[in-house]
């Protein structure tokens, strides 16, 4: 199949799955029962929970510090204190996860882009561990605050592909919703609505954006997927709600795409780090590692008998334990050993997410191996880039990295460089008469100015460029329909994948662009594009991000970061103009500085550009990457041959064929002609 054919079917199955989620026979409806009566039951009941903190005495006892210390944030705190009163009877400790509960209660409403949820499932989880501490008093005050802030909150966070904060208001309204069942007379048609919403608007969405397991938001998956697959297992747990089986094509897939989302090596705290996707970089330890580990976590124990999902709980436990002491709380809730490990060294070595894009690939599955990840895909909500063509590269460190810093959401930098093309690795085209219309409110707020950097366009009705839900996109598919991943295939000592760019440019400057990749493994990569403007004199620019400011000079230079190293053959065009940008230079274009406000964390320091020496409505551009250990010296130089109607070259001990006038070709290993890929395979 095609990129089109796969999306296509995913489109044409949206209907499917709306006609099937709303019938009450589904698979998801079959283990139903009444909500237990009994308190506590959303982590499930006293007997359950002191049955775990004897199975599991020494995380037990970091959750009990945790309870006792003062550096825990006010959702571990509450649920640290409340796991502590239910198991060891501690009615002060019980009565303190109730007092920090109460402690905003009497404050205004929260209304909007603000963590309503949160403030919710923190009440809603003191109310159900520490249900005899209330006074009457204290639940009415609880009841009337759930109930205001659903009516307040009506229009509130409605976008289901902007998902955090869709994710957190529904996780505290279903944890609130549940446990206060029995007590709130509104509790059970607010869990009843959570439902419907979720069947109706949030499967198709999921199976739209998230095919595969990845999320078109890009890094904001680690952000909210954990809050989410709460509420989903108390879901499920309480009611026997499965909403994980209703999201076969996201949730489904959702764990394995998580551990292809980890960059290789154990770093700060005992984790792995998220790759950069759009906002988000994930270069200082934070919170989401913690959870999007146990996001894995929760979604392994619910498929345990699904052999990828075992080889999921093998990759979990090569960091077994939170970084941060404070969230003990989620290595005795989530943590699971009993659920058996899968051969996690024999697993494939990359995956496919045809929902947003992504193709994921290692060398191995060591800690050292070398790490590559591909993006060309559609547009669905605010926290995307405009990056389709994108890659990363990594080798003990970050190489070809995501450039600029999350460090403002709508400044300067973030709306002019860190999350336009120039920040990316993939292409310029430069019309100078080009124009952007406003991108995240930065003109019409701040009254600031969108530059020209050449890159991919955003045409979208809303400011943020973000779509409301799957019917919404397909009523509009022409404005975000805009790339297409067309092939990918692992045969093993390589992996092939094309994406079609084309729709993300504006077409009066572009007719086409389209990128071919292919990883010969452990550590060779040559990217081959095929780029037509729609005039000549429309300068076009090659990208590559470089983490470090590279060595060498003219077609041949080296990026060396830490124990990784990244040699970057050009070999077409054959005139190119290789200019490295690093320094006070790096944030500026066009005359003007686009430099963060402040520093968070490392980010690259140069910039390489590769341009065709003379003007020429079609280019090719041919790049041989080649990630080593640091102490590499040199790689073989790569050969190529610019035919009348195919390019050839040599590398990496394979020969390669690509045709000129579309995608395709073909690979020889050494073994004889293999053509390449026409299709998304192995989804």
């Amino acid at each position: 199949m095609t990129g089109q054919a796969v999306k296509l079917i995913a489109v044409t199955a949206l209907a499917i799955l709306q006609f099937g989620c709303s019938q009450s026979g589904d698979s998801s409806s079959s283990g139903r029962h009444p909500v237990p009566k009994e308190h506590p039951r959303l982590l499930g009941s006293a007997d359950w929970l002191k049955k775990l903190a004897a199975e599991r005495p020494e995380v037990w006892s970091r959750v009990l510090e945790a309870a006792r210390s003062g550096q825990a944030d006010r959702h571990a705190k509450i649920i640290s204190l409340g796991l502590a009163y239910v198991i060891e009877g501690d009615q002060a400790q019980g009565r303190q996860a109730v007092d920090i509960a109460l402690e905003k209660i009497g404050e205004p409403i929260m209304v909007g882009h603000v963590p309503f949820g949160s403030m919710l499932a923190d009440l809603a989880l003191a109310y159900d561990l520490c249900w005899p501490l209330w006074s009457e008093e204290e639940r009415q005050k609880f009841f009337d605050y759930f109930g205001r802030t659903v009516d307040a909150n009506v229009r509130s966070e409605t976008h289901v592909f902007h998902n955090a904060w869709y994710s957190y208001k529904h996780w505290g309204y279903g944890l609130a919703g549940y446990a206060t069942y029995y007590e709130y007379e509104r509790a059970p048609e607010i869990v009843a609505a959570i439902e419907k919403e979720y069947r109706e608007r949030v499967v198709p969405s999921f199976a739209l954006a998230g095919d595969g397991g990845g999320w078109a938001e890009g890094y904001y998956v680690h952000y909210w997927s954990y809050e989410w697959m709460f509420f989903c297992e108390v879901a499920r747990r309480v009611e026997g709600v499965d909403y994980f089986a209703m999201s076969p094509e996201f949730l489904g897939r959702r764990a394995i795409a998580g551990m292809f989302e980890m960059y290789p090596g154990i770093g700060e705290y005992g984790s792995h780090r998220p790759i950069p996707m759009g906002d988000g970089g994930g270069r200082i330890y934070g919170g989401d590692r913690d959870k999007t580990l146990n996001a894995r976590r929760i979604l392994v124990n619910r498929f345990r008998d699904d052999p990828d999902h075992q080889v999921v709980h093998a990759f979990n436990e090569t960091t077994p334990q939170v970084g941060s002491r404070s969230q003990a709380y989620k290595d005795f809730l989530w943590r699971d050993t009993s659920v058996p490990k899968g051969d996690l060294q024999s697993f494939k070595l990359s995956h496919v997410s045809p929902g947003p894009g992504y193709v994921y690939a290692r060398s191995g599955w060591d800690e050292d191996a070398t790490y590559f990840f591909f993006k060309c895909g559609d547009r669905f909500t605010a926290h995307q880039h405009l990056d389709n063509g994108h890659f990363l590269i990594y080798r003990h460190e970050e190489l070809a990295a995501d450039g600029g810093q999350y460090a403002g959401f709508g400044d300067d930098h973030d709306v002019n460089y860190h999350l336009r093309t120039i920040a990316h690795s993939t292409l310029l085209v430069r019309d100078p008469e080009e124009t952007w219309p406003d991108i995240r409110a930065f003109r019409s707020q701040f009254g600031g100015e969108i530059d020209n950097d050449g890159g991919q366009h955003h045409h979208f009705p809303h400011h943020n460029g973000a779509v409301g839900d799957a019917r919404e996109w397909l009523r509009d598919r022409q404005l975000y329909d805009i790339a297409d991943l067309t092939a990918y295939e692992d045969r093993g000592a390589y992996l092939y994948t094309a994406g079609d760019c084309s729709r993300a440019y504006s077409p009066a400057k572009l007719d086409y662009f389209t990128r071919q990749i292919v990883y010969i493994r452990p550590g060779t990569f040559v990217i081959f594009d095929r780029v037509k403007s729609t005039e000549p004199a429309f300068r076009k620019t090659w990208l590559l991000q470089a983490m470090k400011t590279p060595s060498g000079q003219d077609g041949s230079l080296v990026i060396t970061n830490g124990r990784g190293r990244l040699f970057v053959q050009t070999l077409l065009p054959a005139d190119a103009a290789v200019q490295v940008v690093s320094g006070e230079n790096l944030y500026n274009y066009n005359g003007t500085s686009h430099a963060p406000a402040e520093e968070r964390g490392v980010a690259p320091e140069a910039r390489i550009e590769v341009s065709p020496g003379g003007e020429r409505e079609v280019d090719y551009f041919l790049h041989v990457l080649t990630a080593t250990d640091s102490e590499i010296e040199s790689v073989p130089a790569a050969v190529c041959q610019d035919l009348d109607e195919a390019v050839e070259v040599q590398a990496g001990g394979f020969r390669l064929h690509f045709s000129k006038d579309k995608v395709g070709g073909w690979i020889d290993p050494g073994t004889g002609r293999q053509e390449f890929a026409t299709a998304v395979a192995g989804i």
